[in-house]
């Protein structure tokens, strides 16, 4: 049951009117049961000092664009009450004139552009109101007897409005149907949500909570848990089960889902998911439509169920019905959208955004695993709702019409166009071989800063997991992942691809870098430190490789791997000849991939840096002990030696080698592979040729 939030001592707090109303807006977002994702929104009206110092009443609302849970003072709009209220004598107004009108009534021009029910606040005679998406609400405005019904929980305490897209008529309906109802304490927007209000900020949230309760109560009372969604049809894969199943088909789906622009994936096997998609009824009732139109810009208007037996044994099986299930929701939503469009509407992907597979849950895809998360997130409120629906009555939708014009509604799209741009990296997922090193973790850096999620394998799991946290603070949750591996066990190989898999949906790019380096005269080489140069270098970049090859050639839509060589891939450095052939084996492995890979659009280059010295734990090990003995120089003299033999006189750093990879890695060199690039100052003996 949804509990009250408020705290009085933090209220307290809050020195402003406006203060107040961003701590009642954080706790209604907080709590995704009372309020959607970028749904929903909450108004203020106080006085303040205009720009001449005369007192204006003013009504701050949330602004497009921003999310009740996270939002500031700086995304509420401030608007002046007396602009406004004329507005309430007219009959109609269209979108575009109520939107260029509000952006009049701004005290300030820097406020974000105001909330298309900016109207249903400023018509209300209340100073504090909420416009919520409560699930136990919408489960009543989306039964079909849910009027009936709400007399019943409410008697005479509310106004019903039948369903109408949000904008001036709406607005004025709701103030209308308050007035006329001296007794009403809530508005029900028939498949849309709940209006309340209050005298103060408090009031006002305490009548929120207070109403979804009653709603709650309610349907509780009615739901009968062995019929929920018709009862059991198929029960779960055990958790293990689901994830491993899971991993094998990402892959498959994300390949099928990324057409013109890739798609980042991720994976939900909550308890409710679980129930919804074992459930009798579920793959009817999850083609009725969206349960909020709050919804439909991020999960489409119906998800893509997979009529699947679980079996864990059967991942071809599935795989063959996700193919065609995919390709056949691409063919309808494309119809859907000719029958639909308006002049100039341009086409959203045609991919599904939710895909629902018995026995093991729910994958959603987005441009981000961010966004990702928010068609998952706005899925689970659609399966409570359909659960208290249909617990109800029956669950009934927008028209296929109006669903579409809710999708491609002009100032949904505005929304959309607050994002920032898309970045060189966006959409793509890099996989790091000694993440946490030098040149590893710069490469991290460098490719989230422009998008890309990244994984951070190594063997120094703490040192990892260090850089992945550092960029999540940064960047956001889960741009980054750490996951230990050695490259010379195949089998902690094909885990750490498998919960990348699991994690993101597949891989783009791959940094084959792990590394170490050994310093012995010929002679006194040792087959034991032969044999680790090989086992590292040799055979765990071609094992890395490989595994990527197969994940890749599952996607279907291309990949690019950089191999991080050596100066000493070219040059027969002096006392390294373990390192030093391995090193050549490693470019030569890169090209004999690249001729392998080109017809499957998978790129694979090779970086051949020198003297990698800040950062690197091969340097700060026995290897510059080793490298000075064999120069004949103090170890500390290293970094200069190193300098004074390049032609251009300068030293070479891991964000250096970061800029490399960064371009094999991009669309800049789309039409390169197989190719080695030189990043070590310019050391004559080791020009290519």
């Amino acid at each position: 049951m949804v509990q009250s939030l408020w705290e009085a001592s933090k209220a307290a707090e809050q020195a402003t009117g406006l203060d107040q109303l961003v701590y009642r807006s954080n706790l209604i977002g907080t709590d995704r049961r009372v309020c959607n994702y970028g749904g929903g929104n909450t108004s203020s009206k106080t006085v303040v000092k205009d720009f001449r110092g005369r007192d204006v009443e003013v009504m701050f609302v949330k602004g497009s664009g921003s999310d009740l849970a996270t939002m500031k003072a700086s995304n509420f709009t401030g608007l002046r009450m007396d602009d406004i209220r004329p507005l309430f004598e007219r009959d109609e107004m269209p979108d575009e004139e109520m939107v260029a009108y509000l952006a009049n009534c701004m005290i300030d021009a820097k406020h974000p552009r105001a909330s298309i029910e900016t109207l249903l606040h400023a018509f209300l005679p209340f100073k504090h109101v909420d416009h919520t998406h409560p699930d136990s609400i919408i489960s009543l405005c989306c039964a079909d007897n849910g009027k009936e019904l709400a007399s019943e929980i409410f008697g005479d305490r509310f106004v019903w409005v039948p369903y109408i897209r949000p904008g001036f008529k709406l607005s004025k309906m709701i103030a209308e149907g308050v007035l006329n109802n001296p007794k009403a304490e809530l508005v029900l927007m028939e498949k849309h949500g709940l209006v309340t209000w209050g005298e103060t900020s408090e009031e006002a949230y305490a009548q929120t909570i207070k109403i979804i309760t009653e709603a709650e109560s309610f349907i509780e009372a009615r739901i009968k848990e062995s019929q929920v969604f018709g009862g059991v049809k198929h029960g779960a894969l055990t958790a293990e089960q689901r994830r491993s199943v899971a991993a094998q088909v990402m892959p498959t789906i994300r390949g099928a889902v990324s057409d013109a622009k890739k798609m980042i994936l991720s994976f939900d096997d909550a308890e409710d998911v679980l129930q919804f998609v074992g459930g009798q009824n579920s793959a009817q009732l999850s083609q009725v439509g969206a349960a909020c139109p709050d919804h439909l810009v991020h999960t489409k208007v119906v998800p893509l169920f997979i009529d699947w037996t679980p079996n864990a044994d059967d991942i071809d099986g599935l795989k063959a019905k996700l193919k065609e299930g995919i390709a056949k929701y691409k063919e309808e939503y494309k119809a859907y959208f000719d029958r639909n469009k308006n002049e100039g509407d341009v086409m959203f992907e045609a991919a599904p955004r939710v895909i629902l597979i018995p026995g093991v849950g729910m994958i959603n895809t987005g441009k981000s695993w961010a966004m990702s998360q928010v068609s998952g997130a706005l899925y689970h409120r659609a399966i409570a709702v359909m659960r208290g629906a249909t617990a109800l009555g029956n669950f009934v939708s927008l028209s296929e019409n109006e669903s579409y014009n809710v999708e491609y509604w002009p100032l949904e799209l505005y929304k959309l166009s607050l994002a920032p741009a898309e970045a060189e990296f966006s959409r793509k997922i890099a996989f790091i071989t000694g993440g946490a090193g030098g040149i590893g973790s710069e490469t991290a850096r460098r490719l989230v800063s422009e998008g890309a999620h990244v994984v951070l394998a190594d063997l120094n799991l703490e040192g990892a997991e260090n850089v992945a946290s550092e960029i999540n603070a940064k960047y956001g949750e889960n741009r980054a992942i750490a996951v230990k591996m050695d490259v010379t066990s195949e089998d902690m190989i094909k885990e750490a691809y498998a919960l990348t898999a699991l994690t993101y949906g597949g891989v783009d790019i791959i940094v084959n870098n792990a590394g170490l380096a050994t310093s012995s005269p010929f002679d006194q080489t040792s087959l034991k430190e032969w044999n680790l140069n090989m086992n590292v270098l040799g055979t765990g970049y071609f094992l890395v490789a490989r595994e990527a090859f197969i994940l890749m050639k599952e996607q279907a839509i291309g990949g690019n791997m950089v191999f991080i060589g050596s100066k000493n891939s070219v040059y027969a450095g002096k006392s390294a000849s373990a390192y030093s052939a391995v090193k050549a084996l490693e470019a030569h492995l890169a090209r004999c991939i690249a001729a392998e890979g080109g017809e499957f659009g998978i790129r694979v280059n090779t970086i051949l840096p020198d003297a990698i010295l800040q950062g690197s734990a091969i340097w700060n090990g026995s290897w510059r002990n080793e490298r000075a003995a064999a120069y004949g120089i103090e170890p500390d003299q290293l970094e200069e030696h190193y300098r004074k033999r390049t032609t251009l006189l300068v030293n070479i750093y891991p964000r250096d080698i970061a800029e490399g990879i960064a371009f094999f890695a991009s669309s800049k060199s789309d039409k390169t592979t197989g190719c080695m690039l030189t990043i070590d100052g310019g050391v004559p003996a080791a020009f290519t040729r």
